[in-house]
């Protein structure tokens, strides 16, 4: 820079995609107090616990994210969440599966859907490296959410098969 140009501005950070996730975590944990009205006090105590820190942590980071805002020191750009566009598809494929997940869920039960979304999402994730280790961390994930939400929290998610057969097993 000479002396007779004038000093840039400092680019403002995109801060839109860090918005995604916790938007997304706090409609889910509303979401999930709908499910837990029926529960037994103690799951709804714990539930709301747990949601109420994650609520007030997204309601730092937007305070947080709102000063930069107003200060001109971010945007609300997606940036680097939109790149590379090489990863574009994967990231389109697992949104899809994301989708599929709610979309299935009543007719497979939570365990068995759980199972698929993330089986199918490690592999989409991983280029289908390492499909036993994918599979078999998939298995461990939806039984362990099925033993924490429905057995022990008594959590009103879908049955599908896997529920009935654990149902009646257990």
């Amino acid at each position: 820079m000479d002396e007779h140009s004038e000093p840039r501005p400092p680019a403002r950070r995109p801060v839109g995609g860090e918005l995604i996730i916790p938007i997304a975590a706090v409609a889910f944990t509303l979401y999930y107090f709908t499910t837990i009205i029926d529960s037994p006090w103690e799951a709804q105590v714990n539930a709301f616990f747990v949601g109420s820190i994650l609520i007030m942590l997204v309601a730092i980071l937007l305070i947080r994210l709102g000063r930069e805002l107003i200060a001109g020191e971010a945007n609300l750009r997606l940036g680097e969440l939109i790149q590379p566009i090489a990863v574009a598809p994967k990231r389109l494929l697992v949104l899809l599966l994301a989708i599929g997940y709610v979309t299935v869920l009543d007719w497979l039960g939570f365990t068995l859907t759980t199972f698929a979304f993330l089986a199918a999402a490690m592999l989409v994730l991983s280029n289908g490296r390492r499909p036993g280790f994918v599979l078999g961390l998939a298995a461990a994930l939806a039984l362990g959410g099925y033993l924490l939400f429905m057995v022990a929290f008594q959590t009103r998610f879908p049955a599908g098969p896997v529920e009935w057969l654990l149902g009646s097993a257990l």
